[in-house]
């Protein structure tokens, strides 16, 4: 563990320049906790794989380039801890050897309906190795909301998350909407633990709510689940809004693998959700 000392802030940040996303999250800062960050996380503990990304994130703007950093450093980290387990020579060179065939996968997934409630869609982008692979769209509804077409977007890229980890590929999923990561990581412990009900009233969209919970607890152990903000430069992100959108021009009731040749800058000019 490493105590945050101000030498090792000034490491990861210029001073009076801000913190990236990325570094935000390690420190456990929320967006609305920046103008005071630093008095937050000073004497802090903090665990060196953390630290060591902290500084190594250093003055590093594009979230892709993050994104890659960080992958690979999870899996030097992992490389490490499988080196240190076993002293047989000829093991670690087949877990090397492993290692070159898997993948880092990034699923980018959202959920739009216009107006709200009205026609609503979901749509997924999947990227390998920092490439966008796949995108999927699909379960129109006539009329809709947003938190709905979130939690069925969410549910699909669980989905696609346990057969890429069944592969023994790294997967982390990026969403955009707070309300279904806090629907199935933090809110339905509680709902669980009382019978699935809560105060106030019914909890809506309890159906996917659960299948989402289940899921993600059979593999929470090895899925990375983070948000990220809408239409803040991420290429994923704005690859599956359109898919929402384009779910809703074809009325795709089915949750579908986009089939035409994926061009970025056409897809892009979709218009938004």
């Amino acid at each position: 563990m490493q105590i945050v000392t101000q030498e090792l802030l000034n490491l990861g940040v210029d001073r009076n320049k801000e913190l990236n996303e990325s570094q935000l999250l390690l420190l456990d800062i929320k967006e609305n906790e920046q103008e005071e960050w630093q008095k937050k996380v000073l004497e802090k503990e903090l665990s060196d794989a953390r630290a060591e990304l902290f500084v190594l994130l250093h003055n590093i703007n594009d979230p892709d380039t993050r994104d890659i950093l960080i992958q690979n450093y999870k899996s030097l980290q992992k490389f490490r801890k499988e080196q240190n387990e076993t002293s047989e020579p000829l093991v670690i060179q087949q877990k090397q050897e492993d290692k070159s065939t898997k993948e880092s996968v990034t699923i980018y997934c959202d959920g739009g309906c216009t107006p709200n409630p009205g026609e609503a869609g979901s749509g997924v982008a999947v990227y390998r190795n920092a490439k966008v692979s796949e995108l999927w769209y699909g379960l129109y509804e006539e009329m809709g909301t947003n938190n709905t077409a979130e939690l069925n977007a969410l549910y699909q890229s669980l989905l696609l998350a346990k057969k890429e980890l069944e592969k023994g590929n790294d997967v982390t999923i990026k969403c955009d909407s707070m309300y279904s990561i806090n629907c199935i990581k933090t809110w339905a412990i509680s709902w669980e633990k009382k019978g699935w009900t809560k105060k106030g009233g019914a909890i809506k969209n309890l159906e996917i709510i659960k299948l989402s919970y289940a899921l993600y607890n059979s593999i929470k152990g090895s899925v990375t689940l983070t948000h990220i903000k809408a239409h803040a430069g991420y290429e994923g992100n704005e690859l599956a809004d359109r898919m929402t959108i384009y779910t809703i021009t074809q009325k795709n009731s089915n949750f579908t693998q986009y089939s035409e040749p994926i061009n970025v800058a056409e897809i892009l000019k979709m218009r938004t959700s």
